[in-house]
């Protein structure tokens, strides 16, 4: 059984650089990138449909206790201080209204370099415009370790196996390698319908309902970049759950074959 380790460092980023910023307390950090990226946001109207494709940690690309409460958070944010932007939830029918997007990172980082332990949290959010198909608005600051939980959701506790995701790695790159102004991955863009149906698959799975988790991987692998590893871990952790072993192996199967090939 290969462990997802949400804890895995990156290394800071090398070179000439700005200074970086001086890591604060959770909340405080979470709410600085947040003002940066909703205050500074180059998108006009009165009001503009917001949807938040789950944040993740970059190094694993799992949910976390943390990244689910920072979506919370943001959330609360949205609706307290920036009310043009108006929370959608994050669904194919929405997203053909090209709504601008949020994504967010949260990873664990060494401010000394390679061989240090972690010890603090580079938080990265910015907004994608389905419409105008640019990254209209960044926000990053790093976080004290202190009261950080970074303990993985249900689904992402009991994958099996992991490996490498194409979906995962155009997210990060969407979230920390595209500038402001900078166009969007269409590796990110194209997915994102499949990527709304496996979250409610996900959240399916998470609320023990197997059978309903199932029909939206099923239904999410038939879209265009839909025949993702989530989507083969999950079918195989819902038929499991369900006590159908020999879908559960067939599944099991399928989720090796997709890490041998990529």
């Amino acid at each position: 059984v290969l462990a997802i380790a949400p804890l895995a460092v990156l290394p800071a980023p090398a070179g000439a650089q700005p200074a970086a910023p001086t890591p604060v307390p959770f909340p405080e950090a979470l709410q600085r990138a947040a003002t940066e990226l909703f205050g500074r946001a180059a998108i006009t109207g009165d009001r503009v449909e917001l949807v938040i494709d789950p944040l993740i940690d970059a190094a694993s690309g799992a949910q976390s206790a943390a990244t689910r409460a920072m979506q919370q958070r943001l959330v609360e944010i949205v609706r307290t201080s920036y009310p043009r932007f108006v929370v959608q939830p994050f669904t194919p029918e929405v997203l053909a209204r090209n709504p601008v997007v949020l994504v967010g990172t949260f990873t664990a980082i060494s401010q000394a370099g390679n061989e240090a332990p972690p010890d603090a949290f580079r938080i990265c959010l910015s907004l994608a415009d389905l419409a105008s198909r640019t990254v209209v608005a960044k926000g990053v600051a790093r976080a004290t370790p202190e009261d950080v939980d970074v303990t993985p959701t249900p689904y992402f506790r009991d994958v099996p196996v992991w490996a490498k995701d194409q979906a995962t790695d155009a997210y990060v790159k969407t979230c920390q390698g595209t500038p402001m102004g900078g166009r969007l991955d269409p590796a990110y863009v194209d997915r994102l319908p499949a990527n709304a149906l496996i979250q409610d698959g996900i959240a399916e799975y998470e609320a023990q309902r197997f059978r309903e988790a199932l029909a939206f991987y099923r239904t999410a692998r038939k879209l265009p970049g839909g025949d993702q590893h989530r989507v083969r871990v999950g079918t195989y952790l819902a038929n499991a759950k369900l006590g159908r072993r020999d879908d559960a192996v067939d599944a099991f199967g399928d989720l090796v074959d997709y890490g041998l090939s990529t």
